[in-house]
């Protein structure tokens, strides 16, 4: 298998990750910005990919331990590669709508894959990793909300056509007050990507916050989007 080398955070955390297929973007960095967990926390993750959500949340709060369930074996070797001096992240081969699990945590986090169906990718595990099912939002809710303890967080990040969709899925699996946090690309423009946040139980109503405006007009992260991105600072949705 064929890997790149870099990193995350500003340096703080190593990233190997395949060379080809699906490849990271800033997606899985803001998620894990964006989950409350304090030290002690039992945090899990769909589709972990090669690690970068737990290994940058991990980065930020030391004390927590982590699962990440992983599909697909070339990302899986390097999330277990990238982890390896890191005991308290696990990351385990399975599909998690198919695998029970009887473990609890307090939190969960996915990026499912959610482009509509299209002309296939040459790429077999990218294809994977982006193409969405009927009923994947459904499918990633119920799974990763069963173990969650009562009142655990699960958040998504997702594209904003989806946002009706994973409402609903959310509640179908039991989690209640949900907060949006839109992603605007530039100041002035529509947001294409949200992150969604519900409590299992909870019963408040939908919120949309404020959000995080990604770019400055030249293209360049903006002050809010770099503390996150390179400096690794908690996203608090609000």
């Amino acid at each position: 298998m064929s890997v790149t080398e870099g990193s995350l955070l500003g340096g703080r955390v190593r990233y190997c990750q395949p060379a080809h297929g699906h490849r990271s973007g800033i997606e899985p960095v803001l998620l894990a910005a964006s989950i409350p967990a304090r030290a002690g926390a039992r945090v899990l993750e769909g589709g972990s990919g090669a690690g970068a959500g737990l290994l940058c949340l991990a980065a930020r709060v030391p004390g927590i331990s982590g699962l990440g369930l992983e599909l697909e074996p070339a990302p899986l070797a390097c999330a277990r590669a990238n982890a390896a001096d890191q005991p308290d992240l696990r990351f385990e081969q399975a599909d998690l709508t198919v695998v029970p699990l009887a473990e609890r945590f307090d939190h969960a986090m996915a990026n499912p894959p959610w482009h509509p169906p299209g002309t296939a990718s040459a790429d077999a595990g990218r294809e994977l990793a982006r193409r969405a099912t009927a009923s994947v939002f459904a499918d990633w809710a119920r799974a990763l909300a069963a173990p969650l303890r009562h009142h655990g967080s699960l958040t998504f990040v997702l594209p904003a056509a989806a946002l009706a969709t994973a409402l609903a899925a959310l509640a179908a699996a039991g989690c209640g007050s949900p907060l949006v946090f839109p992603l605007w690309p530039r100041t002035g423009q529509d947001a294409k990507l949200l992150l969604l946040r519900a409590i299992k139980g909870g019963k408040g109503p939908c919120r949309v916050a404020a959000g995080l405006v990604l770019h400055e007009a030249d293209g360049g992260f903006t002050p809010a989007a770099q503390v996150v991105l390179r400096d690794g600072q908690e996203l608090a949705l609000g």
